[in-house]
């Protein structure tokens, strides 16, 4: 097959190497002509996804791979397209923006040929793929969906860091707006992927057509927002736990143990592109879902009740020099989307603290960029807030942060065998150890 795919992002170009591994001829779109070339180099743009590397250094010189700007150039003539191009979600309002999709959907429109099947794989409100991108595809290409050209929702399930063996690993939702549609997705995605065996499933492991296309818009905000609404539970036992002084980490342990129970764990924040985005998503077609609002006010507040709880043990935080540990929203992935050091940097200096932040992924500048002042092993420090759980921080020790009169764990990431002396808070587990 010849396959196109828009944007050549963290999902988009592993998906792009993903088709052209199993021997299709792959063309990705972006926008981003430093990407594109770099894609064409044969070099990964972006640091971390496993096996991209070596993957691109393959395809790319054999001709299974190439980038380019040009819609006209990737579209016309494709068996396929998959569009994976970034959801944004107002910071005021919770609405989702569209403007990035919209511009893609219609660059694609243009150059639309008839007999291609087009996926959507970005994460949607229930009822876009219909409402939306079916009649602004056919008023741009003056082509009938359904008859002309098919159209599908096949939500990507993968994590960045571990994107080829998730494609393995979970079933591949499609929802479509015809029987044929959904004939076509199948064996679109069946030639383009493979899936470990799973017994632990109620069928067979592979692609799993939801019949609709609303269904698997649902499906994959559902299981996002589930996530977010059991943090948000975690969340509620952990500030529980810290003043009544019990270790939440044991009794959530304890109550796993029994397979209906099913408890994540706290922490200082919810971030990244999905966990705390996908939730407003669905609020914006379901209103009344008023625990899901709830736990998404839970988790945001968080940082808030950290930083307050730091101020309330130290007395105050005014002049104090205080380190945030871990500037991605999680431990190895640099990425800062809705990171939780946002939120943890604001209520600090809100308090007075001067605030500088570390993170082993990212160099002073890139950190200037986000507007904080870098810190660097071996500085002085009055306290140390963990908010991404890098896996450096696990042998973190008071000699590399000397001067600290309090450390704040929101990962519950440092070893207390290494902190002995030194004042040590454990997210969801109450009193200094």
């Amino acid at each position: 097959m010849r396959i196109a795919v828009v944007a050549l992002g963290k999902i988009g170009l592993p998906l792009a190497v993903q088709f052209a591994d199993q021997g299709h001829d792959v063309v990705g779109v972006d926008v981003n002509a430093t990407v594109v070339d770099l894609v064409n180099g044969g070099t990964e743009p972006f640091p971390g996804e496993a096996h991209l590397a070596e993957k691109l250094a393959e395809l790319v010189p054999a001709g299974r791979l190439r980038a380019t700007t040009d819609y006209a150039d990737a579209i016309p003539g494709a068996d396929a397209v998959v569009l994976v191009v970034p959801l944004f979600v107002d910071e005021a309002t919770a609405a989702p923006d569209f403007g990035w999709m919209d511009a893609a959907t219609r660059s694609l429109a243009e150059h639309l040929t008839p007999g291609t099947l087009v996926s959507y794989e970005t994460t949607l409100p229930v009822g876009v793929t219909r409402g939306r991108w079916k009649p602004m595809l056919e008023e741009g290409s003056g082509l009938s969906e359904g008859t002309d050209f098919h159209l599908v929702f096949s939500p990507e399930r993968v994590l960045t860091g571990r994107v080829f063996a998730d494609l393995r690993k979970y079933p591949k939702l499609i929802g479509a707006l015809s029987d044929e549609g959904a004939r076509r997705a199948r064996e679109f995605y069946e030639a383009v992927l493979t899936f470990d065996e799973r017994p632990d499933l109620p069928r067979a492991n592979g692609v799993w057509d939801l019949g609709s296309a609303e269904a698997a818009e649902m499906a994959k905000l559902a299981e996002t927002t589930y996530r977010d609404v059991n943090i948000g539970l975690a969340n509620q036992f952990g500030a529980f736990a810290e003043k009544v002084g019990i270790d939440v980490y044991s009794v959530i342990d304890a109550c796993n143990s029994q397979p209906f129970s099913h408890i994540h764990r706290p922490g200082i924040a919810v971030g990244g592109h999905c966990i705390p985005v996908y939730p407003r998503l669905y609020l914006s077609v379901d209103p009344d879902a008023s625990i899901v609002r709830e736990a998404r006010a839970v988790n945001a507040a968080v940082p808030e009740r950290v930083v307050a709880q730091a101020e309330n043990l130290l007395g105050s935080l005014d002049g104090l020099r205080v380190v945030v540990l871990g500037a991605a929203y999680r431990g190895g992935v640099k990425e800062t989307a809705f990171s939780g050091v946002f939120a943890t940097v604001d209520a600090l200096r809100a308090r007075g603290a001067r605030v500088v932040v570390h993170d082993p992924l990212f160099s002073d500048d890139e950190l200037a960029a986000h507007g904080f002042d870098a810190y660097h092993y071996g500085e002085a420090a009055d306290v140390a807030i963990v908010q991404a759980d890098h896996a450096e921080y696990t042998t973190l020790t008071p000699a590399q942060v000397p001067g600290l009169r309090l450390l704040v764990d929101g990962r519950r990431s440092t070893d207390p065998a290494l902190w002995a002396g030194v004042p040590r808070v454990v997210i969801g587990t109450g009193v200094p150890a």
